[in-house]
């Protein structure tokens, strides 16, 4: 599956002024290194997982805590 669809709805939840962040999550999709979900993530989990991402500078580590949520969002919810 592309990673397409969900580059385009995390594009649309940063500013503008955030195009490192924003090019190592494509970097990391295109590598590998980050699996777009397996369950759609929500808005708001996705949102969340941005701002946490956001918060501090780009670097391995806080790329494979994006990709742990991603993980998280995969497994089925407690509803």
């Amino acid at each position: 599956m592309s990673p397409t669809p969900i580059l385009d709805h995390i594009r649309s939840l940063f500013t503008a002024d955030t195009s490192e962040h924003l090019d190592s999550i494509k970097n990391a999709f295109v590598q590998g290194a980050l699996k777009q979900p397996v369950r759609p993530m929500s808005d708001q989990e996705l949102a969340r997982a941005i701002r946490e991402f956001r918060s501090a500078p780009v670097s391995d580590w806080t790329l494979a805590k994006l990709s742990r949520r991603f993980v998280e969002a995969s497994r089925p919810r407690d509803d």
